[in-house]
Formats: structure tokens, C-alpha cells, sequence
């Protein structure tokens, strides 16, 4: 009777084991499952991350290229214009840094002055003049530069201010041109009359009792 029973127990903790064994074994298939999902997962987002560092380096190296281009073309471009109005040997130069991981440009005057050349910021250049030149050839430059499909016309207001009467006419002149160059209306508000004189149509305006009025035209 006791071998009986002792065999009996026997077989309910082996026929326990099985089962513990089983559910643990459909427990370890289950998660090694899983380790397989998660691993090919895992796999799928590296590939994705190599793939995207390869995209940002891309457009890192088109951006940088797009950016060059349009620092030499708004380069070409003021420099062009100094040397129209001046008549002088002066070149516009743009350096750009990166700062805080963005770029920033800064601007210089590059002169020669009896075979020293000199590089300055455009405020401290010549008065102002340089600085009322740089800015209304960057300006446009920029706008021609840029591959937004922007139309209409040029709308200046004072341009070239503080140009002395000496290289106004030039101004007038590069107006002009621009104007032909790139098939653009000019509208321009201004008090010089070299300015106005080369316009195809000009207003002149006045102040009555409070009221802007066209005083005549041509």
C-alpha cells in the first residue's frame, strides 16, 4: 500500500512538472518571439536613422550649396553695382559663419587705396552713401536671386538718400538698367530731381490743407 501511494505521488508531481514545464516553455517560445519582432523593429528603425542621416547630410550639402550660389550671385551683383556708381575699385563681400548651428552673414566693403586694401563694414564706407548703394542692390539682388516665383514691381522709397549729387546720375542710371534687366516696373517715391527726371511717368505731390494732392504730372 505505501509503494501504491508513493508512486502515486510520484506521478501527480512528474504530471506537475510537465505542466510547469509546458507553460514555461510556451512562455520562453513567446517571448522569443517577441525578441525576434523587436530585434527586426530595431533593425528597421536603424536602417531608417542611416537613411535620414544620409537625407540631412544631402540637404546639408544642397543647402550649403544653394547658399554659396546665392553669395556669389548677390556678391557679383552689388559689386557690380559699387563699381557702376562709383567708378571706383571697390568689391562687396558676404562671410558667413555658423553660429548656434545657424548661419549668419555678415557684410564687408573691400577697397584698395593706393595698392592697400582695406575691408570695412558698409556703414563705415565711404558715408553713407555705400550704405544707401549696398542696400538697395541687396535688396534686389536678393529678390532675383531667390527661386520664389515673386513678380511685380520694384517699390523704392528714398533710394540712394544720402548719395551725394556727384554719383546720382549713375544711380539713375543703374535704375534703369535693372529695370530693363530683369523686365520689372520701378515705382519710386523720392525728393531728387535726377531721380524722378528718368522716370517714363512721375507725380509730383503736394500738401493742401492736410491733403496729399497730385500737384502735376509728365
Amino acid at each position: 500500500m505505501d509503494y501504491l501511494s508513493e508512486l502515486h505521488k510520484i506521478k501527480s508531481k512528474y504530471e506537475e512538472a510537465r505542466i510547469y514545464y509546458f507553460n514555461q516553455k510556451g512562455k520562453r517560445d513567446q517571448l522569443l518571439e517577441q525578441k525576434s519582432k523587436l530585434e527586426d523593429t530595431l533593425q528597421r528603425i536603424a536602417d531608417n536613422i542611416d537613411v535620414l542621416d544620409k537625407v540631412r547630410v544631402l540637404l546639408q550639402k544642397v543647402s550649403e550649396f544653394a547658399r554659396e550660389q546665392s553669395r556669389q550671385q548677390i556678391e557679383v551683383f552689388v559689386t557690380n553695382c559699387l563699381q557702376f556708381i562709383f567708378e571706383s575699385n571697390i568689391e562687396f563681400k558676404i562671410e558667413i559663419n555658423e553660429s548656434r548651428g545657424r548661419p549668419e552673414a555678415e557684410f564687408y566693403v573691400v577697397s584698395n587705396f593706393y595698392g592697400e586694401t582695406v575691408k570695412t563694414k558698409p556703414q563705415e564706407a565711404r558715408g553713407g552713401g555705400v550704405v544707401d548703394i549696398i542696400s538697395l542692390a541687396v535688396r534686389i539682388a536678393m529678390l532675383q536671386c531667390s527661386n520664389l516665383d515673386t513678380k511685380g514691381p520694384i517699390i523704392l522709397d528714398e533710394p540712394a538718400k544720402h548719395v551725394s549729387d556727384e554719383y546720382i546720375i549713375q544711380v539713375a542710371e543703374f535704375l534703369k538698367q535693372v529695370s530693363s534687366m530683369f523686365d520689372r516696373q520701378v515705382i519710386m517715391v523720392t525728393h531728387n530731381k535726377h531721380l524722378s527726371e528718368i522716370a517714363d511717368k512721375w507725380y509730383r505731390i503736394e500738401m493742401v490743407g492736410g491733403i496729399s494732392r497730385i500737384a502735376n504730372d509728365s
